[in-house]
């Protein structure tokens, strides 16, 4: 599809995981430690959070505070009424990279997933699992042999959709009342799995890199593909059905009624995007609405 791109902010180092929530939209910035929100317009940006081990996935428990993920200790902290951060959920002893993506379902049950390896130490890939962080701070192990879980989506219809980065897929699972995850089965393959476990050898071997995504009203998945330098939208089964090029690499979207915000930049390489200011928010419009 043909869209017109407008920059929303610019001058970050690395933006993740946004959210459209109450009228603005939230997003992490990874090596300055800060989350920010901003009106869709761009007007009156505000500091939300300041996480120095590195702010990634947002999610907020039925009460409304606010969840975020800190990377590199692996914890997931809750912003108190007063501003305070506290620990929410410590995952230090389960996850075996850094903590990565979240998503919080109606319960305040917190998904989360990790690298599993480390990414920017030239380690090789390795699968990772998915957790469960519940309200009182117990964490769960859901699923193992996941490579590189990313962007979760919790679809109206009770299914968990979990992108997996060096995967070439995107992987189901139907969520049980316990906050469990059955009938696992795969939503979208792009490829097969690499079989070449460097980072660099297995980029060369995806087809689709599905970094962040979001759900729109017709069961659409908007994915930042991370290699593509496109977002697309998928179905259930892998058919794309649309395709932006916005003219920068992308990494996680965002819908806020019919517009979809990307975080772009021009790499992910940690070096180089803490050495510059070139994270941005774009956004595009779409034809179907958030769901």
């Amino acid at each position: 599809m043909t869209a017109e791109v407008t920059t929303v902010l610019d001058g970050f180092q690395f933006t993740e995981a946004p959210r459209w929530h109450e009228g603005r939209l939230w997003f992490s910035d990874f090596y300055t430690s800060e989350v920010n929100s901003v009106r869709a317009d761009g007007s009156d940006l505000r500091l939300e959070a300041t996480v120095e081990q590195q702010p990634s996935g947002l999610g907020w428990l039925p009460d409304g505070r606010l969840l975020v993920v800190s990377m590199r200790d692996r914890r997931i902290l809750r912003r108190e009424p007063d501003g305070r951060l506290v620990t929410h959920a410590d995952l230090s002893g389960h996850a075996t990279g850094h903590l990565n993506d979240m998503a919080v379902d109606d319960q305040g049950r917190a998904y989360v997933g990790n690298f599993g390896f480390d990414l920017m130490g030239g380690e090789p890939l390795a699968p990772a699992a998915l957790h469960r962080a519940d309200p009182d701070g117990t964490v769960t192990e859901l699923a193992t042999d996941l490579w590189f879980p990313n962007a979760i989506a919790l679809t109206p219809g009770g299914s968990v959709l979990v992108n997996e980065t060096f995967g070439n897929r995107i992987t189901a699972f139907d969520l049980d009342a316990g906050g469990g995850l059955v009938n696992r089965r795969v939503w979208a393959e792009f490829g097969p799995l690499p079989t070449d476990l460097s980072v660099a050898g297995a980029i060369a071997q995806l087809a689709v890199a599905p970094d962040g995504s979001c759900l729109d009203a017709e069961g659409g998945l908007w994915v930042a593909d991370a290699v593509g330098g496109r977002l697309i939208r998928v179905v259930e089964g892998g058919e794309i059905t649309d395709e932006v090029r916005p003219g920068t690499n992308v990494y996680a979207c965002a819908l806020g009624g019919t517009t979809l915000f990307a975080c772009a930049a021009p790499d992910f390489y940690e070096h180089a995007r803490r050495a510059a200011h070139e994270g941005s928010v774009i956004a595009v419009p779409v034809r179907v609405p958030a769901a």
